[in-house]
């Protein structure tokens, strides 16, 4: 028999002097003005970080020292040659010593890495994050790499968010919040897009949109829009010409059917993505090659793919982000279905090797690559089927950017309206909202996951699929759980175990001597002395329990209660080998989630 106590006076008293000062939890009016600090910043780092990646692919590709650099226009042939081979190679294998000593969390597009910091490490990035995030993607993308920008502006944003955050020493629920503005704020800057930010935010990272949430989001979205464009222009992403729907005109029944064609296309297209690149980035994870070989392995392949683009095309294409390609299909200069579909399956092979052998980039860019050929391709097939249907290659290319983007990311909104704001072509609203829902819809009957959930799927860290789901479920176990227990043999008699527990507080827990085997709350059970005196623990025990993990976040813990259907959890210290009662640090009940929620709500 043995009671499960909190350490010894003496020794909480040690630990006492050395714990860090309680957290606070500031007013949603201060939160604001913290928002507008991070968003400030947000817009300072993406301007950096865009002129950084300039200054490096400038040095890379042409050794010159120039800080200009138009992305969405075709650079000349670089001078080195067939030399352009070894550029990426030589950029990755500096990432990976960067990432490999400084911050391996910088490896990889950013987004999961956010999603995990979240809902498994308490809301908390490292500071450091950010700055070697900057110098290892500048460096991907500025030496060829296939990666785009957002991903590591969105982990810069929060990285500062959250070290700003923890500095303060707020509560979990405003660090979390602070790190989603900053994430949003950074992608906001990025494109230039203030509304897809905030959806960004909402649909991808917060586990909960409230007015606690969202304000301090929307407010450092804007923010960092404004700082950006007073420096660098108003400008869109891209350029549109109008002449693809045109003010007025009324989508007509071919333009919405091969949209939904072309939504289920992208729906199979951004599941081959997001199991492509899962397979990549396993594949050389496991392969037990030295990383430094293996991006030698993958970014030599990256070289050759792109360098083969400029033999046969005249342009790089699959190099570095791909603005330059996005821009000329939407001008119509690409016109040929068989170069388009050749342009999509190069940069998904080529974005997959570039982040599976230690690339550090995002994946929206990509995805917008791979939406505009892919969609152009299906316009073009569209019009020479269709002819005098009023179909645009350039209008489908539009569409398949937001479909791809959506069904890759699983954030229908964010897709919808990035792609506008980067456009500002409303008249493809209807067709290019039908796209992105079917997109959505195939990948989801294939695959739950996304290009963002299923890294963290495949670590054994999952999270919910459904994202805005509220703020307690990030709690960790340990904050939540019950700790007045006893544990108790179960070959112990009930009338015995009565005189050692407060029936109406105390839980007991029972064992064989070596394993935990059940669980009772004398409160919930109508008291019968004849009974119980003719009854041992064992008897009356429940077995309806799981066993958690002090380190798994509620979210967790509920998934697992719910798909077992159990009623409680047993909280252990350490969950490798078989649980023994000396491990158990405590319980949660229905009564524990429920307190954390109001907790949530109302504390």
């Amino acid at each position: 028999m043995s009671v499960v106590n909190p350490p010894a006076s003496s020794a909480a008293t040690a630990a006492s002097e050395t714990e860090a000062p309680p957290e606070r939890e500031v007013t949603l009016k201060i939160m604001l003005v913290l928002s507008l600090i991070v968003g400030i910043v947000a817009g300072i780092g993406a301007i950096f970080f865009k002129y950084l990646i300039a200054f490096i692919y400038n040095l890379a590709f042409y050794g010159i020292f120039s800080l200009h650099l138009d992305p969405n226009a075709y650079g000349p042939a670089s001078p080195w040659g067939a030399g352009i081979i070894l550029v990426p190679v030589i950029g990755g294998l500096i990432v990976v010593w960067l990432v490999r000593s400084f911050a391996p969390e910088a490896k990889g597009h950013g987004v999961p890495e956010v999603m995990f910091a979240i809902y498994h490490q308490n809301g908390n990035v490292r500071g450091i994050v950010a700055a070697v995030k900057s110098l290892a993607s500048a460096i991907s993308i500025g030496t060829g790499a296939s990666v785009g920008r957002e991903g590591p502006i969105i982990q810069i944003g929060s990285s500062f968010g959250s070290t700003f955050a923890r500095a303060l020493n707020l509560v979990q629920h405003q660090k979390i919040t602070l790190l989603s503005a900053g994430a949003g704020a950074g992608i906001a800057a990025t494109f230039n897009t203030p509304l897809g930010g905030v959806l960004f935010a909402s649909e991808v990272l917060l586990p909960e949109v409230s007015t606690r949430t969202f304000l301090p989001v929307v407010v450092a979205t804007a923010t960092s829009t404004y700082v950006y464009r007073a420096v660098m222009g108003v400008e869109s992403a891209f350029v549109v010409p109008f002449d693809g729907l045109v003010q007025g005109h009324l989508v007509n029944g071919a333009e919405l059917l091969l949209a939904a064609a072309l939504g289920v296309l992208m729906g199979l297209a951004a599941y081959a993505f997001v199991k492509v690149l899962a397979w990549s980035e396993d594949l050389f994870d496991d392969s037990g090659i030295n990383p430094y070989l293996q991006n030698v392995i993958g970014m030599v392949s990256v070289g050759l793919l792109g360098y083969g683009f400029m033999l046969a095309t005249g342009h790089y294409h699959v190099y570095s982000v791909g603005y330059s390609t996005i821009q000329d299909v939407l001008n119509g200069g690409m016109t040929t279905a068989w170069l388009l579909l050749l342009l999509f399956a190069g940069k998904l092979v080529a974005t997959c090797l570039s982040l599976g052998s230690g690339a550090s980039g995002g994946i929206f860019s990509p995805s917008l690559f791979m939406g505009a050929t892919l969609g152009g391709a299906v316009g073009v097939i569209g019009e020479a089927v269709l002819p005098g249907a009023g179909i645009s290659p350039e209008t489908f290319a539009i569409i398949g950017m937001g479909a791809m983007v959506g069904g890759a990311t699983s954030a229908a909104m964010t897709a919808i309206v990035m792609i506008f704001e980067m456009t500002r072509d409303y008249e493809i609203i209807l067709p290019l909202v039908l796209s992105v829902a079917l997109a959505i819809g195939v990948r989801r009957a294939l695959t739950t996951a996304d290009i963002y959930t299923i890294k963290l799927r495949n670590r054994g860290k999952p999270i919910p699929t459904d994202r805005t789901t509220n703020m307690f479920l990030v709690r960790q176990a340990s904050e939540v759980m019950y700790r007045d227990f006893v544990v108790l043999p179960g070959s112990m008699t009930v009338t015995e175990a009565l005189k050692q527990v407060e029936v109406h507080k105390t839980r007991v827990i029972t064992t064989d001597g070596t394993r935990i085997t059940g669980y009772v709350r004398f409160g919930t059970i109508p008291y019968q002395a004849d009974r119980f005196a003719r009854q041992t623990l064992g008897d009356i025990a429940s077995s309806e329990f799981i066993i958690a993990s002090i380190g798994n976040n509620l979210n967790t813990v509920v998934t697992r209660m719910n798909r077992r259907n159990r009623t409680y959890a047993i909280v252990v210290r350490n969950t490798r080998g078989l649980p023994r009662p000396e491990d158990i640090a405590g319980i949660i009940g229905r009564e524990e989630i429920a307190n954390a929620l109001v907790r949530n709500h109302y504390g």
